[in-house]
């Protein structure tokens, strides 16, 4: 399904790119992994290659999205519960989806939020890990730094 090469993202962790395909024996299991280098972190992750559809991964965007991701950061928020515990659930379901849009619009929701009325303990980390996850997949969609990006990303939040 996916090559060598190709960037890819890995809902809740994040974009990488697949450095190589292995196999290995796990608890006696002999099974294929893709090896993923995530630039932001600089960490590596092995997929089993038929856990592909279970886990969500999916190809990086292409460039002429990334302008759609940076529309959804612009737009108003979408109305969200005034209760944590749903607000929190609700938010975790789009991260887990790995739907790229999503993802911006929870990125944009709790950093409008956060500059209101302020962010629980757990939702401050919740904006922290998806800022993350939209970044590193806008780093390896435009090819750009991630300095860069994360400048252009709070410009569109501001």
């Amino acid at each position: 399904m996916f090559e060598i090469g190709d960037k890819i993202v890995y809902p809740m962790h994040g974009a990488g790119i697949i450095e190589g395909i292995e196999e290995k024996e796990i608890l006696g299991e002999k099974r294929q992994y893709y090896v993923l280098r995530m630039p932001i972190g600089d960490m590596k992750v092995m997929v089993p290659t038929s856990n592909v559809d279970t886990v969500g991964l999916r190809r990086v965007i292409p460039d002429e999205e990334v302008r759609k991701v940076f529309n959804v950061l612009k737009q108003e928020d979408s109305p969200m519960s005034t209760n944590w515990n749903r607000r929190y659930r609700s938010n975790m379901e789009k991260i887990k989806s790995g739907n790229v849009f999503d993802l911006a619009e929870v990125v944009r929701n709790l950093t409008s939020r956060d500059k209101e009325k302020g962010l629980s303990t757990g939702e401050k980390k919740m904006l922290d890990n998806a800022r993350q996850i939209l970044l590193s997949e806008l780093v390896l969609a435009k090819d750009g730094e991630e300095d860069h990006i994360m400048d252009l990303l709070q410009e569109y939040l501001a």
